[in-house]
């Protein structure tokens, strides 16, 4: 009996990974930059790949737990033994997917940035192109204005893409804005996958 209370734990943990998945797949935040990223750009490969990671290891995570709890109370080894299958099969998904963030820290932040970049300057160079709807729509997403261009003649795009009230001065630039917000969703991540590692260990 003393195991349930940990099998919910991991029932809560494979829960968190899953909403953390799905608000990742879906988030309009997200889903605005894969929408607009070319097929070139990596975002949208590691978009969808942190979506079906997270909800096979979330799964995985509930699954070990139930099976821990079937076996507890039925007093099973064979659902022991298939319980900690899982848990290993978790763990075994847990340890690249950590180890994928500090060794690529940078590479989500950069393929978004890249893809604002690539909207930005495209609208810049052609008043009249369509991307002006998509930049418009990352400023309303994002609540900034615009970018520290080192090309100048930024203004135009600005007062055409820009939510009303937003003021580029304000220091509320895209690129900037953009970061701290990804680092804060993976910061988050991380912080989940290391407790979830850790209560697999």
């Amino acid at each position: 009996c003393q195991s349930l209370p940990k099998n919910l734990l991991f029932q809560l943990l494979g829960l968190s990974i899953a909403t953390l998945s799905t608000v990742t797949r879906y988030g309009l935040h997200f889903t605005l930059m894969s929408d607009i990223s070319l097929e070139s750009n990596s975002y949208r490969v590691i978009h969808h790949a942190a979506f079906y990671f997270g909800i096979c290891l979330s799964m995985t995570l509930i699954l070990a737990a139930l099976l821990s709890s079937a076996a507890t109370v039925r007093e099973s080894q064979c659902l022991t033994a298939m319980g900690f299958f899982c848990f290993a099969l978790a763990f075994c998904g847990l340890i690249p997917a950590a180890c994928w963030r500090y060794t690529h820290s940078t590479e989500v932040e950069d393929s978004v940035m890249d893809v604002y970049d690539l909207v930005y300057e495209e609208v810049r160079r052609n008043a009249s192109s369509d991307r002006r709807h998509e930049l418009t729509a990352i400023h309303k997403a994002f609540l900034c204005c615009g970018k520290h261009s080192p090309f100048g003649d930024t203004a135009n795009v600005e007062r055409k893409t820009c939510p009303s009230g937003q003021v580029h001065d304000a220091g509320q630039d895209c690129l900037r804005e953009i970061q701290d917000f990804l680092k804060k969703h993976v910061d988050f991540v991380s912080t989940l996958l290391g407790i979830t590692i850790g209560f697999t260990v």
